[in-house]
């Protein structure tokens, strides 16, 4: 497999779910539904796990100590997560999406193209899977979460297409935009970081993950969006032990 890849079969399943939607959408019943959200929350929980437990590596503890490791996913959460609930990034992001709703609203003759194609844009781009999975496959380190993200992409397509039509078509291309520039800015700091870094990385987006498939499964409505900072924090802190240590 190659980097981008998953961001690739992302947009290949927001266009098949938006023809079947489209043709056969309005079949599937709100259980069925609900039952594939769960069943996507449950996978993503077992990855998610996967990823944190990456805080065991021994790249990691070789260029921190034994001890260290834990304890800069612990501090990058913490700190990542009081600057992102400062910058208030999980309400600025649905505020983002409303906005932009409200710009192509026109009252009641409004294009339900145009209504489908913000909306699926907003739901399929706005949201710290997208990043995290993005950022992962970037790194090299597997397009897993992106996998899981277009399942669930390509479910939700289908409902949105059952109502809105093709519109929900091209909101594919911001898909690839978006997701794209997000895969190559991580393929860029592949190259950059060590491997103790990218590791450290890897482990926080795991334990945000599993706020991702806690919401999925509706049982707690983490804001892991304000915890996307700690993305930033966690090679910092990786940095600033290796320099401390030698």
């Amino acid at each position: 497999m190659f980097i981008g890849i998953g961001t690739l079969v992302n947009v290949a399943t927001v266009l098949v779910g938006s023809v079947l939607g489209v043709l056969i959408g309005h079949r599937l019943s709100h259980r069925t539904r609900d039952l594939v959200t769960d069943a996507i929350g449950l996978v993503t929980l077992v990855i998610a796990i996967s990823g944190a437990l990456a805080v065991s590596d021994h790249v990691l503890s070789d260029a921190v100590g034994d001890s260290a490791p834990v304890l800069i996913v612990l501090g990058a959460m913490l700190i990542g997560g009081i600057a992102g609930s400062l910058l208030r990034i999980e309400l600025r992001l649905e505020g983002f999406g409303g906005w932009i709703q409200q710009r192509f609203d026109r009252g009641e003759g409004q294009s339900t193209f145009v209504e489908g194609f913000v909306s699926a844009s907003m739901v399929f781009c706005v949201g710290p899977l997208t990043f995290l999975g993005s950022l992962s496959d970037g790194l090299g380190r597997g397009a897993d979460q992106l996998y899981l993200k277009a399942v669930l992409d390509g479910f939700t397509s289908i409902a949105f297409a059952a109502s809105f039509g093709w519109g929900v078509a091209a909101s594919a291309l911001v898909v690839l935009v978006v997701q794209g520039s997000v895969t190559a800015v991580g393929a860029v700091l592949g190259d950059v970081l060590p491997e103790a870094h990218v590791t450290a990385l890897g482990a926080t987006g795991g334990v945000m993950l599993i706020g991702v498939a806690l919401r999925l499964l509706k049982l707690k409505q983490v804001a892991v969006a304000d915890l996307l900072p700690a993305l930033i924090v966690a090679p910092l802190l990786v940095q600033l032990l290796v320099v401390i240590r030698d």
